[in-house]
């Protein structure tokens, strides 16, 4: 806990197993769950062998080779076309979201709320941990069975110094998080979790300005949903949507996720990549899936499979948190390749074993898995090259182009790319439309030149996970321009 006494013996040590905890915990819990190590010595035999054989086959056949390679690619973008296609059409059936009422929420007496937990991990965020403590401390639960902990790393005096500067109930503490292991979100979230008791937890960014209610509507979900349900997602969306064309394409983006998409995948039966704030879980659950992964950049999303794979079920709650959309391109860039390279983390760990990974899911979740967490970097980081040999054979009709995509695959790839991106376009409309914001509509036009940020984010992501893959990017906070904005949850 925070505090300037020096410690005694028997302190460290047990601050010393703490961070092993936090550190260690899930792999020894689960070590084939782990992202401590990016690859399995079985999937880097095989991506030795898989590059070995390519490099002989472009020696040997270059053109029957990259043919070969057009053709997997192209059946990779049916497939998640087809699967696309499925999941917006349960899209568009509205599927229901968890919903507890203003009346509801209120109605259940004080004495009778289980006790919350609510973390929040923040580092060097002195210029708004202020407001964070604000938004904490406006949250409707009662404050004797509400746990409210800041965890902030041991060496972030400023933030820690802003922190202790602000008046805040009794309620509130702050947990230094020592140095060790990976500087990242899940480790300081499973270190924090140490000094904590709720039988609810979630998880806040420090920018986060949860409705009110938000704590009491998951409370009355999770007893009226039963035990099968151990987590419920609450909806983001972001309160500088106004600031300037990246941030209107970013609401954009997050509308049709947690609006229309994430409530149609729940809906749908499969893991449910999990966003890295406002999701609402059991700690039994918890607990018994070894909590975050602190080697993963995206442990939300890990967590969301795990959980799946672990027999624990998703819904997504009708309650929204209103985060900072990020304005500034190369802020973007690095936010969105941490995102991106979490997932392909996500993909690599969970299909360590494929065999076992698709008995214990079944065939259908199976795909929505490697559809929604394996394709989305790797399609991005892809979508360059065939944009780019598109635009040639349109362009001039190059003798090449030709070769590499014979009649047999060239309509086939062309079809998909067309059928596939009018479906992007058309599904943002929708959940523009299923999330209330019509005056974003003509945002969609522009789509193209955020799926370009996309790729760039995916291309370096990639990068990263060769070179540093534990490493986190933070996001810079505090850029926006509407510092105070009337929020409406309803």
């Amino acid at each position: 806990m925070s505090g300037k006494r020096s410690r005694r013996p028997a302190e460290l040590t047990t601050q010393a197993a703490r961070l092993d905890t936090s550190v260690n915990g899930l792999g020894r819990a689960f070590p084939e769950m782990s992202a401590k190590r990016t690859l399995s010595s079985d999937q880097r035999v095989l991506l030795v062998g898989a590059t070995v054989a390519l490099i002989l086959g472009l020696a040997g056949c270059p053109t029957a080779v990259v043919v070969g390679l057009n053709a997997l690619g192209t059946a990779v973008y049916v497939l998640v076309f087809i699967y696309g296609a499925l999941w917006f059409r349960r899209m568009v059936k509205r599927p229901a979201l968890v919903t507890v009422t203003d009346e509801e929420a209120r109605a259940v007496p004080d004495r009778r709320l289980p006790t919350y937990t609510v973390m929040v991990a923040a580092y060097r965020e002195a210029n708004v941990i202020g407001e964070t403590i604000h938004a904490l401390e406006a949250l409707e639960y009662p404050a004797d069975r509400l746990e409210l902990r800041l965890l902030l790393e041991a060496d972030d005096h400023e933030t820690i110094a802003a922190a202790r500067a602000t008046p805040h109930g009794s309620n509130l503490e702050i947990v230094e998080i020592p140095s060790g292991g990976p500087r990242t979100k899940p480790k300081a979230c499973n270190y924090g979790l140490q000094f904590t008791k709720g039988k609810l937890v979630t998880i806040y960014d420090a920018e986060d300005r949860p409705e009110p209610l938000q704590l009491r509507r998951a409370a009355v979900a999770f007893r009226r949903l039963g035990s099968q349900v151990s987590c419920l997602q609450a909806k983001l969306h972001y309160h500088n949507t106004g600031d300037n064309l990246l941030t209107r394409l970013f609401a954009a983006e997050y509308l049709t996720w947690f609006d229309a998409m994430l409530p149609a995948l729940a809906g749908m039966g499969g893991p449910v990549p999990l966003g890295g704030t406002s999701m609402h879980i059991r700690r039994t659950a918890l607990e018994a899936v070894g909590a975050w992964d602190p080697h993963n950049v995206t442990e939300d999303a890990d967590l969301g499979v795990r959980l799946y794979r672990l027999g624990h079920k998703t819904e997504v709650l009708d309650s929204v948190t209103f985060e900072e959309a990020n304005s500034d391109f190369i802020n973007w860039i690095k936010q969105r390749s941490r995102w991106y390279k979490g997932y392909l983390q996500t993909w690599l760990v969970h299909m360590r074993q494929p065999v076992r990974l698709w008995r214990e899911l079944g065939p259908r979740a199976f795909l929505s898995f490697n559809v929604t967490v394996g394709t989305t970097p790797l399609l991005a980081a892809l979508n360059p090259v065939f944009w780019l040999l598109t635009a040639l054979w349109f362009l001039g009709k190059p003798e090449f182009v030709q070769t590499l995509f014979p009649a047999w695959l060239y309509y086939p790839a062309l079809a998909c790319l067309v059928a596939g991106n009018f479906l992007a376009f058309y599904r943002t409309v929708v959940g523009i439309w299923i999330g209330g914001r019509p005056d974003l509509l003509w945002v969609v036009m522009l789509s193209p030149i955020y799926w370009l940020m996309m790729s760039i984010g995916a291309i370096r992501a990639i990068a990263q996970l060769v070179v540093k893959p534990s490493h986190w990017e933070k996001t810079v906070h505090g850029l926006d321009r509407l510092r105070k904005p009337e929020l409406q949850y309803g």
